[in-house]
């Protein structure tokens, strides 16, 4: 948490990802984070994209049960890596890692970034997707043990931790904001305070 203070009413990040709570903390804003239990799997039917940007409203809308205040703002996140319209989720395992990661080789991924903010006391929903579009290089299995070996991305979408060790696989990216691969778009994230008066610089 920030030890900085410019908040009215309570921020809070429904996350209990480092990741998220390390971009947060760029803001220095004063937040409270709480972690959510919210099922992650995918309803039928659903695109990716569909899905990053219903478990966002669903984790925030469950942050603020979980917080429990009735003037928060609840900041809820979902990340969905997309490879030819199927999602791929945390490996979890290191075999589900090289899996994916072998998958991966050569091909183009959307990494689909959702972003919600819940405005507890109005109930004022926002909610959005920052699509980030990665090309992988044309990595070996040897590459791939090696960047397991020195890297911890069981917990990482698609396992290619963007701002590690895996900056090695990828050979380009592209997004309207750098900071939605790593799991929390802040320069849409702004634009959510904004809209709630909450100034960042100020």
């Amino acid at each position: 948490m920030s030890t900085a203070s410019k908040l009215s009413k309570p921020l809070v990040l429904a996350s209990g990802s480092r990741y998220r709570a390390s971009l947060l903390d760029r803001l220095q804003l004063a937040y409270a984070t709480v972690t959510p239990g919210t099922s992650e799997a995918a309803r039928p039917g659903e695109t990716c994209l569909d899905i990053a940007r219903r478990l966002s409203a669903a984790k925030a809308r469950d942050g603020a049960r979980l917080f429990g205040q009735s003037d928060a703002l609840v900041i809820g996140s979902d990340q969905v890596a997309e490879l030819a319209g199927v999602a791929l989720g945390k490996p979890g395992t290191r075999d589900n890692a090289r899996h994916q990661l072998q998958s991966m080789r050569g091909q183009t991924i959307i990494f689909h970034t959702g972003l919600a903010m819940l405005d507890v006391a109005s109930g004022r929903l926002q909610v959005d997707v920052v699509p980030t579009t990665v090309t992988m290089r044309d990595y070996s299995d040897a590459a791939i043990d090696y960047y397991l070996d020195h890297e911890d991305a069981l917990d990482c979408a698609g396992s290619a931790k963007s701002e590690g060790l895996g900056a090695a696989l990828i050979r380009t990216m592209r997004s309207d904001d750098p900071t939605a691969l790593v799991g929390l778009p802040l320069l849409r994230l702004i634009d959510m305070l904004q809209s709630e008066s909450v100034e960042v610089l100020a």
